[in-house]
């Protein structure tokens, strides 16, 4: 049995909470019976004793599973991490729809993603990750009386994400302490009206004014000043012809959207002037999580 789920990039910019799109950078878990429990963990944060027993996915696939079928059983769990860890690529909402997805896969219960989606609340408040993690593509999301709401769009091949990921965590907790506890009436109309025309430029695929679209006065530069080279990092993608350039979740990574022919060009800039940060260029994600009997 074998499942698969997307990294992902939320907020984009000024849908805060709200937007987010899936990246084809995936973590893998190979599940198979056995006698008795046990975890390998390679890739990314196999290093870490805690990520390493993968204790987050254990916890909810035990209760998950036991939801459905009543009681537990023993497996062998091998997992294959790509996604960086703590970076703003959705690390953790990839780890709860993967064990959720799991435990539906290796009970032999059917599912839809709507109800993973849904079930993936419970572990993760804002939907702007677990949406894109569960459906892929492009997702404005919402949650009403404990429900997500949320509309997809598929992103075209001929797009990539350059992604620069620092050697630097900024810690979500830590980054929400530095956002005001109320804001002026024209940062939030500044910041609702592109989050609005993002979602129109997604939905109609008008890619060029995603540099008009991207702008946001509610929390991306206040989470930047963290780590103001940052800015640096903004400032050059979009130099070198980036349709958009923010960054992703609460960081440190920063997402680049770009035309699949600038691609290499915007990640040579990058590499060259960051060398101590890992670049990546990846296609987009239209599937979500996958699994396979």
């Amino acid at each position: 049995m074998f499942v698969s789920v997307p990294a992902t990039s939320a907020n984009l910019g000024p849908g805060f909470d709200t937007l987010g799109l899936a990246i084809n950078f995936r973590n893998e878990i190979i599940i198979k019976p056995s006698r008795f429990f046990s975890v390998s963990t390679r890739g990314e944060g196999s290093e870490n004793p805690h990520i390493r027993k993968n204790i987050l996915f254990m916890n909810i696939f035990n209760k998950q599973y036991e939801l459905l079928k009543g009681h537990k059983k023993n497996f062998r769990f091998e997992f294959n991490n790509r996604i960086p860890i703590s970076r703003g690529l959705g690390s953790s909402s990839a780890v709860i729809t993967a064990a959720i997805t799991t435990a539906f896969v290796v009970a032999g219960e059917r599912y839809n993603k709507r109800k993973i989606l849904n079930l993936a609340l419970e572990y993760e408040p804002h939907p702007d990750n677990i949406a894109p993690a569960v459906m892929g593509g492009f997702n404005v999301a919402c949650v009403e009386e404990g429900k997500v709401y949320s509309k997809k769009r598929k992103i075209p091949d001929y797009l990539r994400a350059v992604l620069v990921v620092p050697n630097k965590t900024i810690s979500t907790a830590k980054s929400r302490t530095v956002l005001p506890n109320t804001y002026k009436t024209e940062e939030v109309v500044y910041s609702l009206s592109r989050a609005s025309f993002m979602t129109s430029l997604f939905m109609t695929e008008s890619w060029d004014l995603l540099k008009i679209a991207s702008q946001d006065k509610l929390h991306q530069t206040r989470r930047m000043k963290q780590m103001p080279e940052l800015f640096e990092v903004q400032k050059l993608a979009l130099a070198k012809g980036a349709l958009m350039s923010t960054l992703s979740g609460s960081g440190s990574t920063f997402f680049t959207l770009c035309y699949a022919d600038d691609a290499s060009k915007i990640h040579k800039a990058l590499e060259e002037k960051f060398p101590k940060y890992r670049v990546f260029t990846k296609s987009l994600d239209n599937y979500g999580v996958t699994s396979k009997n």
